[in-house]
């Protein structure tokens, strides 16, 4: 069998755009695939057209070889961003295509069915309000209503750090913009009560000592985990956050972290409890296995990351 064809999509989908491929075989079989990330979607697109003419002529079953081969080649450019996004999604649609013609489901291809359950966060759901107590603590109780037992958010959005014009004057918060975000923190902990799950994210836009700081006094809600306290840039800086921290407050991190390589740094530096790569960037289904077998050597919960299309 050999690969005929590689098709890609760039849509709108919810929230922002979604960039989908479909991998064509001389035998008829076919195989989809995401290679979503946001912003730079259009750049993405490019390179899922430009990696998926790599592969034609080549034997869709063999998943690793051509994995490897396309993180090698691509190398040159980096082994991160967009041609890992596009990596990521030829291996999800080659999987697709290969449990097709074996019959089985995708997860037969990683090892097999290993639970029955899995815990599982809401996130977004925050967002049909105004940014105050009252209607943070509202919607969170709809969350627990619709039997989720854990959610997700990031309470510094008030900042606009994400669209503000002088984006290094967001990297920091006012006491007011502090004592907001943590009295939105701890009305959502009343909400939902002691046994839910609250992750806080942060995006890795505040500064050093607002990180911390924050992370100190989110502490006193006991929550799940502290997302993205630094960027991916050095893991030497998560290092340094990990020693100010409070100890019971779990650091999670890796949804902009590239391959097995790209959180070895992490792993052996022992700077975060929870590694969570996006299924989209890390450079797909197999390569996140790779990731999650990685991190058991050391004992790093692992909780895979995507906000983005089906």
């Amino acid at each position: 069998m050999k690969i005929t064809d590689v098709k890609v999509w760039l849509v709108q989908g919810i929230k922002y755009n979604w960039t989908l491929l479909k991998i064509y075989t001389d035998e008829g079989y076919t195989g989809v695939g995401e290679a979503t990330n946001w912003p730079g979607s259009p750049i993405v697109f490019e390179a899922a057209k430009h990696v998926g003419q790599r592969i034609i002529g080549l034997d869709p079953m063999k998943t690793d070889f051509i994995w490897t081969k396309l993180y090698r080649d691509l190398n040159w450019i980096g082994p991160y961003g967009a041609s890992l996004c596009a990596i990521s999604g030829i291996d999800m649609a080659l999987l697709d295509l290969k449990a097709k013609v074996l019959g089985v489901p995708c997860y037969e291809l990683l090892g097999g069915a290993y639970r029955k359950d899995i815990l599982l966060y809401a996130n977004y759901w925050f967002t049909g309000g105004g940014h105050n107590e009252a209607d943070y603590a509202a919607q969170a109780r709809r969350v627990m209503d619709a039997g989720f037992t854990g959610l997700k958010f990031d309470p510094f959005a008030h900042t606009n750090y994400f669209y503000g014009e002088d984006l290094a004057s967001n990297l920091t918060l006012t006491a007011e913009q502090q004592d907001l975000a943590f009295n939105v923190s701890k009305a959502v902990r009343e909400a939902v009560g002691p046994e839910c799950d609250i992750m806080i994210e942060t995006h890795a836009m505040l500064n050093y000592r607002v990180a911390v700081k924050m992370a100190e006094r989110l502490a006193k809600l006991d929550i799940t985990w502290y997302e993205e306290p630094a960027g991916p840039e050095s893991s030497q800086t998560l290092r340094a956050m990990r020693e100010r921290i409070p100890s019971d407050v779990a650091i999670c991190v890796g949804e902009r972290h590239y391959t097995r390589f790209g959180i070895r740094s992490l792993l052996e530096k022992h700077v975060c409890d929870v590694i969570m790569p996006d299924i989209t960037r890390c450079g797909g289904p197999s390569e996140m296995k790779r990731m999650a077998t990685m991190a058991e050597a050391y004992n790093v919960l692992i909780a895979p990351h995507n906000p983005n299309g089906p």
